[in-house]
C-alpha cells in the first residue's frame, strides 16, 4: 500500500466520507445506562468485549450465556461473569493492567446492537460472585463495568451482513478451532485428533 493514499488526520477522513448525517449521531450517546438500553442488555445473550494492552495491542473477546447473564446494578454499572475458557486470560489480564474497554451487545434476529464503552475492574467478592450460580458453580472472578457512555447502533452492518438469514450461511467446511490451532504448529494426525478430543469435552463438561 503506498503511503501516498494514506489517511492520517481526522480532518483528511472527514473530507472524504463527509460530516455525520445528523446531528442526534453525535447526541445518541448516554453516560448512563438508559431504561431502553438496559431492557436490551437484559435480552441479549451474547456480546464482544474489546481491551488494549499498555503497549497498544487489542483484543476483542466473545462472552455468551442465557440472556440476562450481564447484571445490572445500577444506571452505570455492569458486572460480567467471567466463565472457564482457555485460561489465556487476554482480555482480562488486559483490564488489571488498562482498564478501559468497550463492549458490543447483539440479540440473535435483532439487527440493532448496543456499545457500551467504559472502564473495569476484577473482582473475587462472594457477593458479587454469588449471583451468577449456574449449576451450582460460581464464576471465580467477575468484571465490574463503570459505564462512561451508552448508546444504541444502527444496522446496516448487520443489515450488509446478512448475519441473521441464510443467505451468507457456509456452503464448505468451515476450519475448525483444532485446525487454526495447529495450522502453524504442523502437529502429526494422532496429535491433531488428541486435540479435537479435548476442545470438545472441554466445550461439552467446562462451561460453568
Amino acid at each position: 500500500m503506498s503511503v501516498d493514499y494514506q489517511v492520517s488526520s481526522e480532518q483528511a477522513l472527514r473530507e472524504i466520507l463527509g460530516e455525520p448525517v445528523h446531528e442526534l449521531v453525535l447526541a445518541k450517546s448516554a453516560p448512563t445506562l438508559t431504561q431502553p438500553v438496559r431492557a436490551f442488555i437484559e435480552m441479549s445473550p451474547f456480546l464482544c468485549l474489546a481491551t488494549h494492552a499498555q503497549d497498544g495491542s487489542a483484543d476483542v473477546s466473545p462472552r455468551g450465556d442465557a440472556p440476562g447473564f450481564v447484571a445490572i446494578r445500577d444506571e452505570r454499572t455492569l458486572i460480567i461473569p467471567e466463565r472457564p475458557g482457555n485460561k489465556r486470560l487476554d482480555s482480562v489480564i488486559n483490564i488489571i493492567n488498562q482498564p478501559h474497554l468497550g463492549l458490543l451487545f447483539m440479540i440473535p434476529g435483532v439487527q440493532e446492537t448496543v456499545r457500551v464503552n467504559g472502564t473495569g475492574v476484577i473482582t473475587t467478592d462472594p457477593d458479587v460472585l454469588g449471583q451468577f450460580s449456574v449449576n451450582g458453580k460460581l464464576p471465580q472472578v467477575a468484571i465490574v463495568v463503570s459505564v462512561i457512555e451508552a448508546m444504541g447502533h444502527c444496522s446496516k452492518a448487520l443489515r450488509r451482513s446478512k448475519l441473521w438469514q441464510n443467505d451468507y450461511r457456509a456452503q464448505e467446511k468451515v476450519p475448525t478451532l483444532a485446525e487454526m490451532m495447529s495450522g502453524h504448529l504442523a502437529l502429526d494426525a494422532a496429535t491433531q485428533t488428541m486435540l479435537v478430543d479435548a476442545i470438545e469435552d472441554d466445550a461439552e463438561n467446562n462451561l460453568y
